[in-house]
């Protein structure tokens, strides 16, 4: 979940018996976001062998209407510079997320196929899918523990996808009780083994909401990772929902 990657934060009462673990994650799910939210995001992608390749994104996000919509943007290399992705999400309609790529050698929008979310986004450790704003209610939720995680007393939470289909066969979420605030997941295959690891090493609050400002995703079969670091983040700017188009995707940011 990346600011887009990233975890959702949303503050929980605190009550006399745990809550469930749908009720959690409905709880990150719903978080304070703010209107809308813009930064820079840089990502390191890291080979098997250690090799490192840098990418600078800017980010733009908001909420219009029961849509969550999501646009980013490469800046750079050269090689990339122009490559544009936005991401429609339909909060509690049980719609799947809506995805377009720009890729200016093609000169053309094309649409992410509910195939194709399994792909790694730009040679990354994300796929597409990942970059999604997944809905609590696509997964069956268990909370499993408590367990403390750098420091921070966590609720530990099971999801296992209703859809046989789903890329993965479960995934298990370490969330912040004081911030509501994922602060790692572990993803498995089909085969039911642990397939990549997110964790999260910056969290700040920004205009009073909780913005995740580092984090990586690390493939543990292959033995690469990808670093995200979200900086310049600003909320409640000013955007409109015409920025968040096909048309704004091929002009840039």
């Amino acid at each position: 979940m990346i600011a887009a990657v990233v975890f959702a934060s949303l503050a929980v009462g605190a009550t006399a018996a745990e809550p469930t673990g749908t009720e959690i994650m409905q709880a990150v799910y719903d978080r304070p976001q703010g209107k809308d939210m813009s930064g820079v995001l840089t990502m390191t992608l890291v080979d098997a062998k250690g090799k490192e390749r840098v990418r600078s994104i800017k980010q733009i996000s908001g909420s219009f209407t029961g849509m969550d919509k999501k646009l980013m943007v490469f800046q750079s290399p050269a090689d990339v510079r122009g490559t544009s992705f936005m991401n429609w999400s339909y909060a509690g309609q049980g719609k799947g997320d809506d995805q377009w790529i720009y890729l200016p050698a093609l000169k053309r929008v094309k649409r992410i196929s509910s195939e194709g979310r399994g792909d790694n986004f730009m040679g990354s450790d994300f796929t597409y899918d990942d970059l999604g704003d997944r809905q609590p209610m696509e997964d069956t939720h268990t909370l499993t523990s408590t367990e403390t995680v750098d420091g921070e007393a966590c609720w530990v939470v099971e999801s296992v996808p209703k859809d046989p289909k789903d890329l993965y066969s479960r995934t298990i979420t370490w969330i912040s009780k004081g911030k509501t605030v994922g602060l790692k997941r572990d993803y498995y295959d089909k085969r039911g083994t642990l397939l990549k690891t997110l964790r999260i090493s910056s969290i700040e609050s920004v205009s009073g909401i909780w913005v995740i400002k580092k984090t990586e995703m690390r493939n543990e079969q292959k033995k690469t990772s990808t670093r995200m670091e979200f900086s310049e983040v600003k909320i409640d700017s000013g955007l409109v929902d015409g920025d968040f188009t096909e048309r704004a995707m091929t002009k840039g940011l």
